[in-house]
């Protein structure tokens, strides 16, 4: 079964567009020609939907204009998304938010009886108010993060901490994804451009569903330019009454098209002029905000193995238990590994393996790995795997501070005849590793710096300016 991303990202790919289309109906402007039939908003709406399904990467009824219609507008509603073509996703508007237990009938209606893919929600209550929305893969739920409207900064720009409460949404919503089945996006009202491009640094891998395109006057090129995620999904860019609403005569579907094509058209044109920096800076940006919640990195006051304290942690053990974040890893260290030369991957016990087992699945290479003791019994091999002398291994790790532990791992794989010229770990410590390596030959390659980390663990709000200087101080001090 598909997420809710990759099916987004299958028909924004085929279908060449960012464009929601809302379907809002209003009894009283519906065109006379379907005003007096028996089901005029059902009619209404999947004339619509088959003139601009070439055309979209999503639709997004508003639960609100079928609810006035009372029974007969569910059952019209309900209608309408079983129209859909099933490659297209269907987001419902309602901004849902109960308990748990309300909540989960609430998601019952919606994704099951009404067949939505998707719905919006506020995020007020919590996790388990929303857990119900997330339960399956192929959901997604969109939080109420910063709103179109004008009153929206009212409660979204108090301050939670040093941040606004928007970002905290964002903040919690990256956590949230990462946790439950579904993917969880955001809404982010174009309306108000700064604040979704903080958000998109916030939360570089959520997809954004942004209204506020058209009468509201939002800004298209701010949609575009910060609305794909690090990945480069597209944002869900709604428009309902331009496109709905563009003629009321027997020509309304026609004109529904005509204006679709055209929004799609300008997002076009803006993508073509908009410079947005993509690859492994996104990737970098993404994998130090995703390492921090999951709690690979941590600030605070640590013991470490040598008795000296430090006022961080890193403890990438615990991305076993993060499958997606460390598929990415394995993903972003298989971009730097393509460009050495290697026969297989040799991955150093503990921390190592999980990672070297997940690069290796990435690249179709075999692992091979060194003892960190060697057993009495059995084979008493020093070395795990099948391999032949005269290999060339790319060795593994998660990271590096010193290279002591890079050096004892390489002697047994040389001693077996192996070559041994390039080491890959995901973080470096920054504190003596590389020059340590170098030194014998060896070559270091790290997906992230520390310094890196902690400039964008700042820059996202994860830290504070206090906490990034204290681990500078540290870092200078210990070398």
């Amino acid at each position: 079964m598909s997420t809710f991303l990759s099916k987004l990202s299958a028909v924004q790919q085929a279908n060449r567009s960012w464009v929601c289309v809302g379907l809002d109906p209003v009894m009283e402007r519906l065109p006379e020609a379907v005003r007096h039939s028996d089901e005029p908003l059902l009619e209404f709406s999947r004339a619509i939907v088959e003139a601009t399904a070439d055309l979209v990467c999503a639709y997004k009824p508003n639960l609100a204009f079928w609810l006035a219609e009372g029974p007969d507008g569910l059952r019209q509603l309900r209608a309408l998304i079983a129209c859909v073509p099933e490659h297209i996703p269907v987001i419902l508007d309602a901004k849902f938010n109960d308990v748990g237990h309300t909540a989960a009938a609430y998601a019952r209606a919606a994704l099951d009886m009404l067949g939505a893919d998707a719905v919006t929600a506020n995020p007020y209550l919590g996790i388990d108010a929303l857990r119900p929305f997330l339960a399956q893969e192929k959901n997604g739920l969109f939080l109420l993060a910063r709103t179109s409207n004008p009153s929206a900064p009212d409660l979204q720009d108090r301050l939670v901490g040093n941040q606004p409460l928007y970002a905290e949404v964002a903040h919690l919503a990256v956590r949230w994804n990462a946790e439950l089945a579904g993917t969880c996006g955001l809404v982010v009202g174009a309306t108000y451009p700064d604040e979704l491009a903080h958000l998109r640094q916030v939360a570089p891998e959520l997809p954004f569903l942004i209204p506020g395109i058209g009468a509201q006057g939002g800004s298209l090129e701010a949609a575009v330019e910060h609305g794909p995620t690090a990945e480069g999904v597209g944002p869900i860019i709604n428009s309902s009454r331009e496109i709905i609403y563009a003629s009321n005569g027997a020509d309304f579907a026609q004109a529904a098209r005509t204006a679709t094509a055209a929004l799609r058209e300008r997002i076009t044109g803006v993508r073509q002029q908009v410079s947005r920096p993509t690859g492994p800076s996104g990737t970098k940006v993404s994998l130090a905000a995703r390492l921090f919640d999951a709690g690979c990195i941590q600030f605070g006051t640590f013991t470490l193995k040598s008795g000296l304290t430090s006022p961080i942690y890193i403890d990438l053990r615990l991305l076993a238990g993060h499958p997606r974040l460390l598929r990415d890893v394995a993903r972003a260290m298989a971009e730097v590994a393509a460009g050495l030369t290697f026969d297989r991957i040799a991955a150093i016990p503990y921390a190592g393996l999980p990672i070297g087992t997940a690069l290796a699945l990435e690249m179709g290479l075999p692992l091979i790995y060194p003892r960190q003791e060697v057993k009495a019994h059995g084979t008493r091999r020093a070395i795990e795997g099948a391999y032949a002398p005269g290999e060339r291994v790319l060795l593994v790790d998660d990271l590096i501070t010193r290279g002591d532990s890079k050096l004892e791992a390489i002697a047994p794989l040389e001693e077996a005849g192996l070559s041994v010229h390039d080491v890959l770990v995901l973080i470096d410590r920054e504190q003596g590793g590389a020059e340590d390596l170098s030194r014998r030959g060896y070559r270091l390659h790290a997906v992230l710096r520390l310094t890196e980390i902690l400039a964008i663990l700042e820059q996202l709000g994860r830290i504070t300016s206090a906490q990034h200087q204290e681990v500078l101080h540290y870092l200078k001090a210990a070398a």
